[in-house]
């Protein structure tokens, strides 16, 4: 697999580092064959710069296959800040956004976990490469995981697709997983909240009538659906034994910390959502309005339900698990791309072709 997946991209990276402002960062563009690479910009603490770029990689992975599976003209990247307490925010943000304006509408970015509206402005001052309305990208990412949801549901019961009476359990009650259980609770599901802000989870229970499980214990609760939406990683093997969920389908990025931990949720029979579909709403929303240039990217979003259901069809005729299964059709767009201009795109011929 990584040697075939080495020939299939080309990533590169580009390392940021300002002293003065205290900025390391790194933007990584994993693939351009389909169009320029769009991905948000992520802001946490990290033990190390291998660490700093080590997520990005991941991460700029994760956004390649999101665009291919959702049939946009657009490739993977992403850009993570290691957030210390020498960073001038301010100032770090603006040295961000000039790197990215540098880079000629090669890199389309906007938020992602940690990185605030008042960043994003910051960056704004220094590229139109930026998208800064969170609260639309948010509510793209609810409406797609919700019709991943669907899809789960649908196959589940055939000829339902319906969340009236499913018990979703969403993990983390910040921007994203806030719009995926409001999209949830608003399609009919009952809602259960957790977040390590107690408080935050709580606010949000009220405003949707939910219950709120203490975070410790949101992935051992009995639901119908299980949607992490807060940092990846967080079923490993020890955490997948304990599920007791029918499905897991979240927002979140990156959330099975190995394919191994997929053979254990076939074992047990818990149905996988790959995150690439179910967290792909934001992506779909910007690269539609900014690359395609549609008003209502209502339709696109609503082909998750499709993608969804097709993979996991698939998955089960070829026995095999779901992540490979999308990773084989997003794959395939990417070399049937690459077969129509004769290879890769330069990074001259992304950018006339914009």
């Amino acid at each position: 697999m990584a040697c075939r997946e080495a020939r299939l991209f080309q990533p590169r990276h580009h390392r940021i580092e300002h002293g003065d402002c205290g900025l390391l960062a790194f933007v990584v563009i994993d693939d351009t064959s389909l169009g320029p690479a769009a991905g948000g910009i992520r802001t946490r603490s990290y033990a190390s710069e291998d660490a700093v770029l080590a997520d990005a990689q991941a991460l700029a992975r994760a956004m390649t296959y999101k665009c291919a599976l959702a049939g946009l003209p657009a490739g993977g990247g992403k850009g993570v800040v290691r957030l210390t307490a020498d960073l001038d925010r301010e100032r770090g943000f603006e040295r961000l956004g000039e790197f990215i304006e540098s880079l000629g509408g090669e890199f389309l970015t906007a938020g992602d976990l940690g990185t605030t509206l008042a960043d994003l402005r910051v960056m704004a001052r220094r590229t139109a490469h930026v998208y800064t309305d969170g609260a639309a990208l948010s509510e793209a990412v609810g409406l797609g995981c919700v019709r991943a949801m669907q899809a789960c549901v649908a196959i589940r019961d055939p000829g339902s697709e319906g969340l009236g009476g499913v018990r979703v359990a969403v993990q983390g009650c910040g921007t994203v997983g806030a719009a995926v259980a409001r999209a949830a609770r608003l399609a009919g599901a009952e809602i259960l909240l957790a977040d390590v802000r107690a408080e935050v989870a709580e606010d949000l229970a009220a405003e949707l009538g939910g219950e709120v499980v203490d975070a410790a214990r949101i992935l051992e609760v009995e639901v119908d659906i299980l949607a992490p939406c807060a940092v990846g990683g967080v079923l490993t093997p020890e955490t997948a034994v304990r599920l007791r969920a029918d499905a897991v389908c979240g927002a979140a990025n990156n959330i099975l910390s190995s394919d191994d931990v997929e053979e254990i949720l076939i074992e047990r029979g818990i149905l996988w959502v790959p995150d690439a579909l179910s967290s792909a709403g934001a992506v779909i929303f910007g690269v539609g309005r900014r690359v395609v240039g549609l008003d209502d990217c209502g339709p696109l979003i609503d082909r998750v339900f499709d993608t969804t259901r097709q993979v996991i069809i698939e998955a089960r005729r070829r026995r095999w698990p779901a992540g490979r299964v999308a990773r084989e059709l997003a794959e395939r767009r990417i070399r049937e791309a690459r077969g129509v201009v004769g290879g890769p795109r330069s990074r001259r011929n992304n950018r006339m072709s914009r």
